[in-house]
């Protein structure tokens, strides 16, 4: 199950650039999921920040209650 945002935090609408190529695998994996193209790369970028960084930064801290790996 996909975090929650907490409440107040809004999200602001981004672009971003990509070839026609990953653009239709980024659609094709966001209908196989039955999500919007923008919560498939947000979920991908999620994953990967907290795979990469398990401790949070210093901007981006682990939500309450979250169990560190180290």
């Amino acid at each position: 199950m996909a975090p929650t945002k907490p409440k107040g935090n809004k999200a602001k609408v981004r672009t971003f650039s990509a070839t026609d190529r990953d653009y239709a695998m980024l659609d094709a994996i966001a209908r196989y999921h039955g999500t919007s193209k923008s919560a498939m790369i947000t979920g991908l970028i999620r994953k990967e920040f907290w795979r990469v960084f398990p401790n949070g930064t210093e901007a981006v801290e682990p939500d309450e209650g979250a169990q560190s790996t180290s």
